[in-house]
């Protein structure tokens, strides 16, 4: 992790990627995605979002939704900080030469702001693939921002996806989204009132 040939092979990636060419301006806009300012609010809104709404009446887990994904994003930065300190990787040239580098916060802050965000929002929603391929799409881009940056190395955002995705994992086992096939709950005044059956 902080030494050796995978870390060597690692650090030539992430300087071909630096190197490349691409726009720097739209790499920086794809890092900030992950920066606390911009990723917390909207996991804020999907959490408000998902109070708010109405909810079939049989749904029991209308408030551990919520409380799951606020917990996970809570969780990002206990785990992070810990795994800094004891890797204490360096960081690519330019940055300030110390170590503390793997894994990467902001990419870990961003696939769980984001993915809880999606885990909040499909019982709600007809599009659930899309939204989820927005959300994978997001956190790609921000992975590649930060190592375009030079802010990380690919493998620091890697192993955030990972802690990440065990993260949001443990938010869909506690509380599930409602299954696919069923459609999302309405509110009461856009529903149709039934007749007799004729």
């Amino acid at each position: 992790m902080s030494d050796g040939p995978v870390s060597r092979l690692d650090e030539r990636l992430g300087t071909a990627i630096r190197t490349g060419g691409f726009p720097s301006g739209l790499a920086e806009f794809f890092a900030d995605l992950g920066n606390i300012a911009v990723a917390v609010p909207v996991l804020g809104a999907a959490v408000v979002w998902s109070v708010v709404r109405p909810v079939l009446p049989d749904d029991p887990r209308r408030r551990q939704r919520p409380l799951a994904a606020a917990l996970a994003l809570a969780l990002v930065p206990a785990l992070v900080a810990p795994l800094k300190a004891a890797i204490d990787r360096p960081g690519p040239p330019g940055m300030d030469g110390t170590g503390g580098f793997y894994p990467s916060g902001h990419a870990a802050t961003t696939i769980v702001a984001y993915g809880a965000a999606v885990l909040l929002l499909l019982p709600y929603t007809r599009f659930r693939h899309e939204l989820t391929a927005l959300c994978a799409l997001v956190v790609v881009l921000n992975g590649f921002g930060l190592v375009r940056q030079g802010y990380h190395w690919p493998l620091d955002v890697l192993a955030s996806w990972c802690l990440g995705g065990l993260l949001l994992l443990a938010v869909a086992v506690v509380s599930p989204p409602s299954p696919p096939g069923q459609d999302p709950p309405r509110p009461r005044a856009w529903r149709v009132r039934g007749g007799s059956g004729r």
